[in-house]
């Protein structure tokens, strides 16, 4: 019997021009590129231009992610974009990338889970392509944290950069064994008890002020790995594969040591894991699909493949989803 499977079409990726190195921030704050290298992995980060919103970084990676499809945006008849950063308090971020792609039709809205936004949009998205409601999505993670950090902390103005990512899926008859194609299945998680460990301190109705990033980072690394295999656990037993079916994993890019702790963790050899945050920092919402275009742009992730995702962000929010491209 077939089911119903959103399959990848295609992906793109945007990356803000201005590089923002280790060296750069020693100048500024005290630090240096050897005591971030060694607690995070990170070298670089990119940074917007003064001007440059999250919608365009949004909208240059939708445009990359449809022409890496081969399709015109009038083939799209629904926009999921993932932020923690958008444009304006509303209309939400993604209908400016639904103008800026020429669309008049469909539906676009914004999904806020930060670092957990992009995966939690995939399984809106899948349940909203399954059900017969839409025929193809662009699922976009786009964010520019640099606008809401504080340059001063050194805790934390290392750790982000700004950038975008999108996937474009098309709802798709498969088999319905394991040879299917597209989203197999997701799984997402949130416990409010730990908001105060990872957040802005400022919003519309507390402080009508943007704020600044402000966590406990020991805090969040002790949760992480926990929670990260708590999640791909779940993925294993809802299709019945384990990590060694897996040909790419590729985490949230929030800090190497979580990444490495999280495939030791789980039996994931080392050489399967894609590692995008030396050079991209991490860029919340945006950071898988900005790995998944570099995996794929350089022909490690090929059709076929079963690719995990999973991240874990403030909320606590965590998810996971398994695909075969």
């Amino acid at each position: 019997m077939t089911v119903t499977r959103s399959v990848v079409l295609g992906c793109g990726s945007y990356l803000p021009s201005r590089i923002l190195s280790n060296d750069d921030l020693a100048r500024s704050v005290e630090t240096t590129d050897e005591w971030i290298v060694q607690r995070t992995g990170i070298r670089e980060r990119h940074i917007a231009a003064p001007g440059e919103l999250t919608s365009d970084l949004a909208l240059q990676a939708a445009r990359a992610a449809l022409a890496n499809a081969r399709l015109d945006p009038s083939a799209i008849d629904l926009i999921v974009l993932a932020t923690s950063t958008p444009d304006q308090t509303f209309p939400a971020t993604a209908v400016a990338v639904q103008a800026g792609l020429g669309m008049t039709h469909g539906a676009a809205f914004d999904l806020q889970a930060v670092c957990s936004g992009f995966i939690y949009a995939l399984q809106v998205v899948d349940g909203l392509l399954r059900s017969g409601a839409y025929k193809r999505a662009l699922v976009i993670g786009a964010e520019t944290f640099s606008r809401i950090l504080d340059w001063t902390d050194r805790t934390t103005c290392v750790l982000f950069g700004d950038g975008a990512g999108a996937l474009v899926l098309e709802a798709q008859q498969q088999p319905g064994d394991r040879s299917d194609r597209g989203i197999l299945t997701t799984h997402l998680r949130s416990d409010g008890r730990h908001r105060g460990k990872l957040y802005v301190d400022g919003g519309v109705s507390s402080t009508q002020t943007v704020g600044h990033l402000r966590m406990e980072g020991r805090e969040v690394f002790k949760h992480a790995v926990a929670m990260i295999t708590d999640v791909i656990d779940a993925a294993f037993k809802a299709t019945g594969y384990t990590a060694a079916d897996i040909d790419w994993f590729v985490p949230h890019q929030a800090n190497k040591r979580i990444i490495d702790g999280s495939a030791h963790k789980l039996g994931i050899a080392p050489e399967k894991v894609v590692i995008t945050v030396d050079r991209h920092g991490n860029t919340s919402a945006a950071s898988i699909p900005l790995a998944l275009f570099d995996a794929v742009a350089d022909r490690r992730i090929k059709r076929g493949h079963l690719v995990l995702l999973e991240a874990m962000g403030g909320g606590f929010t965590w998810g996971s989803a398994l695909l075969r491209w």
